[in-house]
């Protein structure tokens, strides 16, 4: 009886393994070129070991990662998926929620040692800022909380997202970063983690083209990965 079962658990196995290698032989005969849109920081830290694993995974699919905080035009084919923070509302894009990215303010261990540590939003005024030129989000989180922050605020601006992550490792200020971004640089201290916005990340494309074979093996790839990445870590 036991022989038989191992029999019948090996015969199961080899044809799950079968069929593991169908489905993997069917991706593999996937090609075609994809273009991803992402902002900067997105696509500077997070996508290149998904893209890693998406094209050991997929070899004949090619990959354009197009890095830009610039929302990417999908109606116009400036590319076929977009990462973005910000639901679109044109009724011909398909969009999927994958979770939401904490954003956080933080300073170099130096600095922290150099000025002290707020411990209360009100006190991040007394501080060096470094924040972006043209964006109000964190404006806009500081009046929310009561807090008169203005951009002259700022000790230091910049439009470019990774400026600001190596402006704060340089220690020149306190700066707003995505948590799951901030927290893979051990030079960086977490300060007053209540503060600061939660922005939510949405996967878009094109209904025309969702069905394109290598558009889709490559928008559940990344739906899958990006949902892990951004999904909240779990205590005890």
């Amino acid at each position: 009886m036991a022989y038989r079962i191992a029999e019948d658990a090996q015969r199961m196995a080899e044809g799950a393994h079968g069929v593991a290698r169908a489905i993997a032989g069917t991706r593999q005969n996937v090609s075609g070129s994809v273009r991803i849109s992402a902002s900067q920081t997105m696509a500077f830290v997070v996508l290149p070991e998904i893209i890693g694993r998406l094209r050991a995974a997929n070899p004949q699919i090619q990959v354009e990662l197009q890095a830009t905080d610039t929302v990417a035009n999908l109606l116009r084919r400036e590319a076929d998926i977009a990462v973005r923070m910000v639901m679109p509302e044109q009724g011909s894009l398909i969009a999927r929620k994958l979770g939401t990215s904490k954003i956080g303010a933080y300073a170099s261990r130096d600095y922290v040692l150099r000025r002290g540590q707020p411990v209360a939003p009100p006190e991040l005024l007394q501080h060096d800022l470094i924040g972006l030129i043209d964006d109000d989000v964190i404006l806009r989180g500081f009046a929310a909380g009561g807090i008169p922050a203005t951009r002259e605020s700022f000790a230091v601006r910049t439009d470019d997202p990774l400026v600001v992550w190596q402006l704060v490792r340089a220690g020149l200020g306190i700066g707003f970063l995505a948590d799951k971004v901030a927290k893979r640089d051990p030079s960086l201290v977490q300060l007053i983690p209540e503060v600061g916005p939660t922005m939510p990340v949405w996967l878009v494309v094109h209904n025309e083209i969702r069905g394109n074979p290598a558009i889709k093996v490559v928008f559940d790839f990344l739906a899958a990965e990006l949902e892990r990445e951004l999904a909240p870590v779990r205590v005890g």
